[in-house]
């Protein structure tokens, strides 16, 4: 379980004649997700998942709250201790081009402290569950974009996390590669990982998520099941939910 606790981040930004203010980008979000749950962070451009996303992957500090993480009947809230149980894939992770995707899987998981007997068996594990097999020795400067994602994907749980954050993981792939990713994400929540997942694809968001959080101007205005958030709203569909939650601007938590 991973539990964000009042976090909040405040930015200045610079407006007309050089004057400065002060403003959250993220303003005091409480919420947790379970394990073996795939919770959905919905928001329109701006409101904040990003930043909420690289607070809860110890990416970035917050100016207030902080982020706990429950494992067994232990509660860990340093940085180093959190980092162990989490894997974090941004929308713009950057790989070494010139590396094969096996070796760069393969520096990853030995910088965890695998041996190369264990590493090896590691990566062809990996390999396997995200269906890589058919680009795992290509270089990673002539792969597909949805081979470059997969790769981002593996390069994240080489150390086999408890906890997923994923920022627009299926953003601008085929078909297949996003299949590949959605099926990997549905195995990890069966064997109990959390998985935190921003998405703009309310459809897929609708048969993927175990529940949703929805973000606007950094506020949550809206968390709880698919079906709950439609009978809240009376609406029939998520996009339909997440409008009717934008008009009305609210807070509400069932």
């Amino acid at each position: 379980m991973i539990i964000a606790d009042g976090l909040a981040k405040e930015f200045v930004r610079v407006k007309g004649k050089g004057k400065k203010e002060t403003f959250f980008a993220v303003d005091h979000v409480d919420f947790e997700a379970n394990s073996g749950e795939i919770l959905g962070i919905l928001g329109p451009n701006g409101a904040g998942k990003t930043t909420l996303l690289r607070m809860l992957g110890c990416m970035m500090q917050p100016t207030e709250g902080g982020v706990r993480i429950r494992v067994g009947d232990q509660e860990l809230t340093r940085q180093e201790e959190l980092k162990k149980h989490i894997g974090y894939l941004s929308e713009n992770t950057k790989l070494y081009g010139r590396f094969r995707v096996r070796e760069l899987l393969s520096l990853f998981v030995e910088l965890y402290g695998y041996d190369k007997e264990a590493a090896n068996e590691r990566v062809e594990m990996v390999t396997q569950l995200l269906q890589m097999e058919s680009f795992v020795d290509n270089r990673i400067d002539k792969l597909s974009t949805g081979q470059k994602q997969r790769t981002s994907i593996a390069r994240c749980l080489m150390h086999d996390p408890d906890i997923y954050i994923f920022d627009e993981p299926t953003l601008g792939l085929d078909i297949i590669s996003s299949k590949a990713i959605i099926d990997f994400m549905k195995e990890e929540r069966e064997k109990g990982k959390t998985v935190l997942y921003s998405t703009h694809y309310m459809e897929e968001a609708e048969f993927l998520c175990d529940r949703i959080v929805m973000i606007d101007k950094g506020r949550v205005i809206a968390q709880g099941t698919p079906e709950e958030l439609r009978k809240e709203t009376n609406t029939s569909n998520l996009r339909d939910t997440f409008f009717a939650y934008m008009e009305g601007g609210e807070e509400n938590e069932l």
